[in-house]
C-alpha cells in the first residue's frame, strides 16, 4: 500500500462518524449515581442533625423548671393526645382555611401587580411609591386598624394575612421582570414577537426564579401573620391555642401548635421546590449543584 492511500484511508476513516450515545449513556449512569449519592449524604446529615438536637434539647429540659420548659418526649406525649382527641386540628384548621385564601390572593395579586409595574413605566412611575411606602410600614400596626374596619371575623384574618405576603410577592416579581437582560427583549422586538410572546417566551422565564423566591418569603411571612391574626381578632385558630396553653402554663401541650407551624413551613416549602423543578428547572438545578 502506497503513502498516498494509507493517508486517503486514515481520511476515509477519520470522515465516518463517531458513535457516542455510549459514552453519553455512560457519563448520565455516572451523574445519576453521583446524584443519588449526594441525596443519600444529605438525608444522612439532617437526620443526625435533628437526633443531636433533640438530644440536646433533651438534656437542656432536665435542668430547668417544667413550669418554664418542656422536653421533646413530653412534647410527643402532648401531641399524641392532641392529634387523638383531635384538639389540634379543630384549632389548626381555621387557620388553614385564612392561610390558603389570604395566600391565593397574595400570590395572584402580588405577581400581577408586579409584572405590571415592571413592564409599564407609566404604572411604575405612578404606583411604586404608594409599594414603597405601604411596605415601610409594619404590618402589625396595621392590624387594630384592620380589625376596627373588618371586625373580628374571617375576613379580617384573611386581609391580615395578605399584607404579610403580599409585599415579598410583588417586590420580587417586579425585581425579576427588571432583572430580564434588555438585549433578549431587542432580539424578540427584532424578529417581530408580539408583547404576548415576548412576555410567554422571555419576561416570564426569565423572572421565574425571582417568583419563587417570593413565594417562599411570603409562606413564612404569611405564617407569621396567619398567628398573629389568630391573636388580635377571634377566640379560634392555632395562635389562640398558644396563648391558652401559655396562659395555662401547659408547656408541653404550647410546644404541639409551635412544632406544628415549623412542621406546616418545612412541607409546604419542599411542596414548592418540587413544582420549581416543573416550572423552572434551571433553578433547582442550579441549587442543587
Amino acid at each position: 500500500m502506497t503513502t498516498v492511500e494509507r493517508v486517503r484511508g486514515e481520511l476515509t476513516d477519520a470522515a465516518q462518524p463517531v458513535d457516542l450515545s455510549g459514552d453519553q449513556a455512560r457519563a448520565e449512569r455516572v451523574a445519576a449515581a453521583r446524584r443519588h449519592r449526594r441525596q443519600l449524604i444529605d438525608l444522612a446529615i439532617r437526620v443526625a442533625s435533628l437526633a443531636i438536637a433533640l438530644a440536646l434539647w433533651e438534656v437542656a429540659a432536665w435542668n430547668v423548671d417544667p413550669v418554664l420548659f418542656t422536653s421533646p418526649t413530653k412534647v410527643a406525649v402532648a401531641a399524641y393526645h392532641m392529634v387523638l382527641s383531635g384538639e389540634l386540628w379543630t384549632y389548626l384548621w381555621p387557620s388553614l382555611v385564612v392561610l390558603a385564601i389570604g395566600f391565593a390572593f397574595a400570590v395572584v395579586l402580588g405577581i400581577g401587580i408586579g409584572l405590571l409595574l415592571a413592564r409599564f413605566w407609566v404604572l411604575d412611575v405612578a404606583l411604586t411609591v404608594y409599594i414603597t411606602f405601604l411596605y415601610s410600614i409594619p404590618s402589625v400596626a396595621l392590624v387594630p386598624l384592620i380589625v376596627l374596619w373588618a371586625g373580628f371575623d374571617t375576613t379580617a384574618k384573611v386581609i391580615i394575612l395578605f399584607l404579610f405576603a403580599f409585599f415579598p410577592m410583588v417586590i420580587n416579581t417586579y425585581q425579576g421582570v427588571k432583572s430580564v437582560d434588555p438585549k433578549l427583549l431587542e432580539i424578540g422586538r427584532a424578529f417581530r414577537c408580539s408583547e404576548r410572546q415576548l412576555w410567554w417566551n422571555i419576561v416570564l422565564p426569565a423572572s421565574l426564579p425571582f417568583i419563587v423566591t417570593g413565594l417562599r418569603l411570603a409562606l413564612g411571612r404569611g405564617l407569621i401573620g396567619m398567628v398573629l391574626a389568630d391573636l388580635y381578632t377571634a377566640i379560634s385558630g392555632i395562635g389562640y391555642l398558644i396563648v391558652r396553653t401559655a396562659s395555662t402554663y401547659q408547656v408541653d401541650k404550647m410546644f404541639v401548635p409551635i412544632v406544628t407551624l415549623g412542621l406546616l413551613g418545612v412541607t409546604l416549602t419542599a411542596l414548592l421546590r418540587l413544582a420549581e423543578k416543573y416550572v423552572a428547572p434551571w433553578t433547582a438545578a442550579s441549587q442543587d449543584d
